[in-house]
């Protein structure tokens, strides 16, 4: 019985913690969305550690365009994935992917000067952080307890059991 209430609080705390990150992605990428002056060239330009050329050159006039779309859709897609829980391990990777992103562009080492973040960090900072937690909602789907993800397959079995 012991075991059955842990699980149960455990899958809630995922399940809450899931759609907390959701929110936060598809808050940051509809606030993107509808601010015509947003693009992520400032972000980019002054990209620093091992992969800053990478970054850098995501910044020519042909390219941020689409980095700036992709971006925003990213954002959006993996918000609306870990909310619904639905396809949300495939929104968990992406969010990985995108997270992983943001670390190495501004990577919070003790030998590199911090330009344009959020706070003073030495080697961890809020976006390996919640990459962590991403992680960890991949490895452990919740959509099946509360999402479209429960519909679908509550919907499934309902078709494969037989009426009376």
């Amino acid at each position: 019985m012991t075991d059955i209430l842990h699980k149960e609080s455990l899958s809630r705390s995922l399940i809450f913690l899931r759609i907390l990150i959701g929110w936060h992605f598809l808050y940051e990428g509809v606030i993107k969305l509808f601010n015509p002056d947003w693009t992520a060239f400032g972000y980019l330009a002054t990209a620093q550690g091992p992969l800053d050329w990478l970054f850098i050159s995501l910044t020519s006039e042909s390219l941020i365009g689409w980095v700036d779309t992709l971006n925003m859709a990213t954002l959006i897609f993996v918000g609306i994935t870990l909310i619904l829980g639905f396809y949300e391990k495939l929104g968990a990777f992406a969010g990985m992917v995108l997270l992983g992103l943001y670390y190495f562009a501004h990577p919070p080492f003790p030998w590199l000067e911090q330009l344009n973040v959020e706070g003073s960090y030495w080697f961890v900072n809020k976006n390996l952080i919640e990459l962590a937690a991403l992680w960890v909602l991949y490895q452990y789907p919740t959509g099946h307890y509360f999402g479209l993800g429960y519909l679908k397959i509550n919907k499934v079995n309902t078709a494969k059991t037989p009426q009376l």
